[in-house]
């Protein structure tokens, strides 16, 4: 694209192209080269509106962990519907197969991007805590509605539900595993923590 041209919300733009090169390619595929060939715009637009690639970077994945609001909002919804496996295998697939499994290996692979994070994200990789605090919102409210156990330990279980998801996906490559595999983990992972009719 000439570098004239216009670009109407850049930072959509960028942020899609950079998960869309993610998703197919992986984090080691990924350049500001890559990113703006992706989004058919010129090299030096990434660089006019952030310091430097890891910036991007630390805007991108910010950008991700906070679309996770309104999953969490749709997933409370579900709370008192369905049955509890059901409702958290639907949101792990969902999780899972989108660009979070990519995010993880790209915030292993560069250190200047993690020291980023770490200035506003403190703790933890930015996606996956937001997930397991979805799912540990999500528990409470069923937990408040009688389908899990008063004495669920909901804060060990939501991010024990995002690491054995995170372990079944994690070979982006590969098939990913059949949702019967994903809601037996479930089960697994909530023994003891739900009532009989709710796995």
């Amino acid at each position: 694209m000439p570098t004239g041209v216009h670009i109407r919300d850049v930072r959509t733009q960028l942020f899609d192209a950079t998960e869309r090169v993610l998703r197919q390619q992986g984090p080691s595929a990924l350049t500001s080269r890559a990113v703006t060939a992706e989004a058919g715009c010129a090299k030096g637009v990434l660089h006019r509106h952030f310091d430097d690639f890891d910036d991007f970077l630390a805007e991108f994945v910010l950008d991700r962990a906070g679309r996770l609001g309104t999953e969490a909002t749709a997933l409370r919804e579900t709370a008192g519907t369905g049955t509890v496996a059901d409702n958290l295998t639907g949101v792990l697939a969902d999780l899972f197969s989108s660009v979070a499994v990519a995010i993880v290996p790209l915030i292993t692979f560069r250190d200047e991007l993690r020291a980023r994070l770490r200035r506003t994200w403190p703790v933890g990789v930015p996606v996956l805590t937001e997930a397991a605090a979805m799912i540990a919102s999500y528990l409470a409210a069923e937990r408040d509605l009688g389908r899990v156990n008063a004495d669920a330990d909901i804060d060990t279980l939501a991010p024990a539900l995002i690491g054995a998801g995170h372990l079944l996906f994690a070979d982006r490559t590969g098939t990913p595993p059949r949702t019967d595999a994903l809601r037996a983990m479930v089960v697994a992972v909530l023994a003891g923590a739900l009532r009989e009719t709710e796995s």
